[in-house]
């Protein structure tokens, strides 16, 4: 591909709630500062399909999903400095943000007031809806751009883009660590990160997950402990016990419940993203000085410094990897809890 050719293949939503279809989509021209990327991974997220099917509102159509992005550095523009053709690199959730408002120009973009760019079913600068990296191709701005390390394979590095950022933000920023118990609610392509990150910290680290069925994973991804929450004993033997727990299902929970397992100064954070409203009694709050949050992603700054955290430990994403034509049955597949735990599409099959 060079700077002539406007127009890549891709797969998109037509509509909401329809099956994605091969199509093609338009790409800007690289320009001064940025950088096109040859996709060769893009993992499938819970939230492709929550947009792709206007669960979290109205979306813009056709829609390429897409922002676990891991590929090669086929071209740059004249004023990059960051990469070159060749170079191992990635793209998360965002492709841009004002620059200007507070938090950006605190390296907290992820924060960005205008709310950023996102890499899909957005609009950027430039007035044009943004495509995501079920595609074969993407023009990335080099300052929104990852490096992504040796001694992770780009198709395990893809979900670390978001399952692997959304799970290491708020646990560096509460500090996980030795001496820490961290609680992860949820085995599926968020948790399973959570796991081997909170792990590689040096927290104690707890599963809280639906049933038993997972648990021998749970423990060779590096938990300690692993319960069942189906059981009510569960709520009662570990009250009060954690400094952290992290829930990443995107269902509504009993946040009460889990606010009990809480210890004093502790947190509850969520970073899975139900559809419907939750309600949160404030004495569960009151009671023991506890904090009820919400995390999402991280900014440019964090993402890399998890890249080179996980290349580091050897962490990389539990993934199955599938041909483009196989997306509307993976789609399926996560709604039914059928992927342990991440699909990411061969981006050569498109």
């Amino acid at each position: 591909m060079t700077t002539n050719v406007t127009t890549v293949p891709a797969y998109a939503a037509p509509a909401a709630n329809a099956p994605l279809e091969r199509t093609t989509v338009p790409r800007r021209p690289v320009g001064e500062h940025d950088v096109l990327i040859e996709i060769k991974y893009a993992g499938i997220c819970h939230s492709d399909i929550h947009q792709a099917r206007n669960g979290w509102g109205e979306g813009i159509f056709p829609m390429v999903p897409g922002h676990e992005i891991a590929g090669i550095v086929a071209e740059v523009g004249p004023g990059v400095s960051r990469f070159q053709v060749g170079d191992r690199v990635g793209v998360g959730c965002f492709v841009d943000s004002c620059r200007e408002c507070a938090y950006c120009l605190q390296g907290l973009e992820q924060y960005c007031v205008t709310g950023g760019t996102g890499t899909y079913n957005a609009v950027g600068t430039d007035g044009e809806p943004t495509y995501g990296g079920y595609s074969s191709h993407i023009v990335v701005d080099e300052n929104y751009t990852l490096r992504i390390p040796e001694g992770i394979s780009l198709d395990e590095a893809a979900p670390l883009l978001c399952a692997g950022i959304t799970l290491y933000s708020p646990l560096a920023h509460w500090q996980a660590g030795p001496g820490k118990k961290v609680a992860i609610v949820g085995l599926g392509g968020l948790g399973h990160m959570g796991v081997k990150i909170a792990h590689a910290l040096g927290a104690e680290v707890t599963v809280l997950s639906q049933s038993l069925k997972k648990q021998e994973d749970g423990l060779k991804l590096g938990a300690d402990h692993y319960y069942a929450t189906s059981d009510p004993a569960t709520f009662t033997e570990l009250a009060g016990t954690f400094d952290l727990v992290i829930s990443t299902v995107s269902a509504p929970l009993d946040f009460n419940a889990y606010l009990g397992l809480v210890r004093t100064d502790g947190a509850l954070v969520n970073v899975g993203a139900p559809e419907e409203p939750v309600s949160v009694n404030l004495f569960s709050l009151i009671g023991g000085r506890k904090t009820l949050a919400g995390s999402m992603i991280g900014s440019i700054a964090e993402t890399q410094e998890m890249l080179d955290f996980c290349a580091e430990h050897g962490l990389g994403a539990e993934i199955e990897v599938i041909r483009a034509e196989q997306i509307n049955e993976a789609y399926e597949r996560v709604l039914a809890s059928d992927v342990r735990y991440r699909f990411v599409i061969d981006a050569a099959t498109i």
